[in-house]
Formats: structure tokens, sequence, C-alpha cells
């Protein structure tokens, strides 16, 4: 699939301008044009490009110095020099100044897009490598019970399609992990994967980071903001907590998903996009649309696959060797000597109720590695540093009867409000003991009907 992209084009020839810029979109890139070196420094400041094309010889600064200013000010786009009247001793010096490439005018339309085309690939897979760094050892999916092989069978039979998948959980029991997974397996693994919270951004800001902005479309818009969406061309976008999105977002999302294009804020055309899209929720959709707090049509749209994680608790075969992964993973991070888990230890944590799943795990190992004496934890440790509630713990009748979605919220409650209790309503330590970031145990007690107010007065009553 070819790829798309803004370029800037800079050059003191209007002509020049006009050929090139009607070429780039007559392939379907997008081109921004200047005829200055100073006027493409303050565009380069304000937008996101991705390439640069440089004209070398301009009245007043050059293209030889732009591309210096440039490098300097650290902006990351790759730039192509041209020039009329090219000699070796200049292209040596555009390269040794970080030019990509360097093109003798008069060139042809099909060698400069395929040279736009190899720099946007190598741009591509520079960014690629550099995020694969960084998730080496992070992304890994680790399992060994019937559960998971399950899951992943069903991740093997919809990764290489184009179907929308909806992926469904509790916090903290890999949702992202697996959209990733899907995306890694498909066929366009050579595309970005690109990721939104819906639940972590302001309802006023959403519609800006799924389809973006133009300059000057609202207050603060100092410059054009490329959206996920288009990030996730030719690629896969994951809108994790879609069941959190405002209503009125919902339907331009629908819009996206049936005519496969987007408008900025303050723009004045669609951009049409090629993006597969995979989503999650901790929510019971099915009850949001009843309750309509989520489109039906939306719904039907994105809810063509569903795939179940089920909780740790369901999954206790694999907590051993989610311990030695965690383990070997926080070692290697940080440089640490093996730390080693005694079977009372590991019997310990295959016991408790892990309320915030694999990813509550994963911070208890990393606690408990640091609490280790001679490179060993004991369950001494663990029972020290375990939350002193766990699903044994609640009365038997919170899960006895009600459909899941029900019985998974009575149990969450029923563990937060322990929690809650045992820290004497100290939410930060609530929330560590949890697994949980606080703002994230804030929004849960909410969700789930707890008054925490009430609950400080009860406690200053007792007090």
């Amino acid at each position: 699939m070819p790829l798309k992209a803004h370029l800037l084009i800079v050059d003191d020839e209007a002509n020049t301008l006009a050929s090139l810029s009607r070429a780039f979109r007559l392939a379907g890139h997008e081109a921004t044009v200047c005829d200055n070196a100073n006027k493409a420094m303050e565009l380069a400041k304000a937008q996101n490009f991705d390439l640069i094309l440089s004209d070398v010889v301009m009245p007043g600064k050059d293209g030889l110095i732009l591309l210096e200013e440039l490098k300097s000010q650290g902006i990351a786009a790759p730039v192509v020099m041209m020039s009329g009247q090219a000699h070796i001793e200049m292209a040596v010096r555009a390269t040794r100044l970080g030019a990509l490439d360097f093109l003798e005018k008069p060139i042809s339309t099909e060698k400069l897009l395929l040279t736009v085309e190899n720099a946007l690939k190598l741009q591509r897979l520079e960014s690629e490598n550099r995020q694969l760094r960084q998730r080496l050892g992070k992304h890994e999916i680790v399992w060994k019970g019937e559960a998971m092989r399950r899951v992943m069978a069903q991740v093997d039979r919809v990764a290489a399609s184009e179907t929308r998948v909806c992926i469904l959980g509790e916090t903290g029991t890999g949702k992202e992990l697996v959209a990733r997974t899907l995306h890694e397996r498909s066929a366009r693994s050579g595309g970005s994967f690109v990721t939104l919270n819906c639940a972590a951004v302001p309802a006023e800001l959403i519609e800006s980071e799924l389809f973006g902005h133009e300059k000057g479309s609202f207050t603060g818009a100092s410059g054009r903001h490329i959206g996920k969406f288009e990030q996730a061309d030719q690629g896969t976008i994951f809108l994790d907590e879609i069941g959190d999105m405002p209503l009125n977002m919902q339907a331009k999302l629908l819009r996206v998903l049936e005519e496969g294009e987007v408008e900025r804020i303050g723009g004045d055309k669609p951009i049409a996009v090629h993006v597969r899209v995979i989503v999650a929720t901790h929510r019971d959709l099915e009850a949001r649309v009843r309750e309509e707090k989520f489109r039906q049509d939306l719904f039907h749209r994105i809810f063509v696959f569903p795939l179940a994680l089920p909780p740790l608790r369901e999954r206790r075969e694999d907590i051993l060797v989610l311990i030695q992964h965690f383990a070997a993973q926080v070692c290697a991070q940080n440089g640490w000597k093996p730390v080693s888990f005694t079977e009372d230890a590991t019997r310990a944590l295959q016991a408790y109720a892990w309320p915030g799943n694999v990813r509550e795990l994963r911070n208890m190992v990393e606690r408990l590695m640091l609490l280790a004496t001679e490179g060993q934890v004991d369950s001494e440790t663990v029972q020290n540093a375990l939350p002193k509630t766990s699903a044994a713990s609640l009365p038997t009748t919170t899960l006895a009867v009600g459909a899941l979605a029900d019985r998974v919220q009575s149990f969450e409650r029923e563990v937060i409000l322990a929690e809650l209790k045992r820290t004497h309503q100290n939410m930060s330590l609530a929330a560590k003991a949890l697994g949980l970031e606080r703002s994230h145990l804030y929004k849960k007690a909410e969700q789930l009907g707890i008054d925490l107010r009430a609950m400080r007065r009860e406690q200053d009553a007792q007090d």
C-alpha cells in the first residue's frame, strides 16, 4: 500500500512549486509550499511534516543554511535537497549537514516520487525500530493455561483479517497487548499502531486528538495537528475504553467508520484514511446501549468480533509463568541480579484475588524483588506486601447470583470498599495496594457508586 505524506516544498521559482505540488497531490500526498528559507523555518516549527524538499540556490538564505538550521532546531523531518547548479562539493556538504538525498534539476516526476516513497519508508522503518527497542521485553503475551489458549486461538483466527475487533475485559487484563498482537500478526504490521484512551482525554479535546485540527481553528491551535486516524493510515488504530467516549463523538466516529475519511477541525476538505479499527472496554456495551449512553449503530459497527479476556483470578495456572517473566524483565531493565521466589511465596501469590489483574501482578513482582533478602522472596515477604483483602475473604453471596457483568461489578465494589476501609480512606495507599493509578481509583469508585464523602464522614464519626 503506498504511503501518504505531508510535504513541505521550498523553492523560489513559482513554476517549480506549482508543478511539484501538483505531482505530489496527484500521487495522493499533501503539499505545502513556500518560496524562501525563513518562511520554511516558521512552517517547520509550527507543523509536523513527513518530508521537506528544498532547493539549494535561493535569494537571501540558501537551502544549505536552511538545512543546517532545521537540524540545529531538532526538526525531525527528513530533508531532500535539489539544485539546478549541482556539483559534487555541494552534494557532499548537504549530506554532511544531514540531507537524506540530493537531486539534480530537472527532476523527472517518476524519480522524485520514488525518492519520496523511499524516504518515507526509511523514516517509518527507523520509527518502528525505535518503538521496538522501547517495547522489547514489555509487550509479550505470557500464558500457559486453557483460558488463554482459547483467547490466543481466537487472536490467530482474526488477526490476518480486516475485521473490527472489540476486546472485552477488566482493567489490567492486557487489552492493549492483545490489540498490538493483532496488529503485528496482520498484513498491516508494516504500518503504524496508534492508540488513544478515550477515558483519559477530556471531552473537549477528543475530536482534535482523533481527527486533528488546522492552525487557528480554535484558541490555542498554534499549528496544524495531525489526528490519530491520519497517523494510523495504512495501519491500526486502537481505541481503548470506547465505552467512555462522549455521545457526540460517537456520532462523528461512526461517520468515519462508514465513509473512511476524516476532516480536521477547521479543515475544508475530507481526508481519506485506510485504517483497521480495534476497540476495547471494561464496560458492558450492550447495557450502555440500553441505557442510551452508547449508540446502537456504532455498537454494531465495532462489535463485529468480540474477544473476551479472562481476569487473572480465572487463569491462576498462568501466575507462575507470569511471575518468572516479570522477574526476568525487572532484572533486565534495572541491571539486577536474579531473584528467586520460594514455592510458598508463589502459592501465596496464586491464592490472591488480583483485582488489578496482570498489571497489579507485575507491580507486585517488582515490589517484592525490592523487598527480597539474600536474592529470595519468601512467603512472609509476600504476606506482608499483599493487601489483606482477597476474594476468599468476601461474602460468598456477593458473587452468587446475577449476570457476569453484575457479578464482576459487585466483586470489584467489595474489594475496593474493603481496601478503603483497611487504609482508612487513604486513596494513595488503596490505589497502590490495588495496582491502580490514584485517578483511576477515584473514577472506578464513582462508577461503582461508592460514596467516598460518606465513608469519610463515617470514619470521622468513629474517630
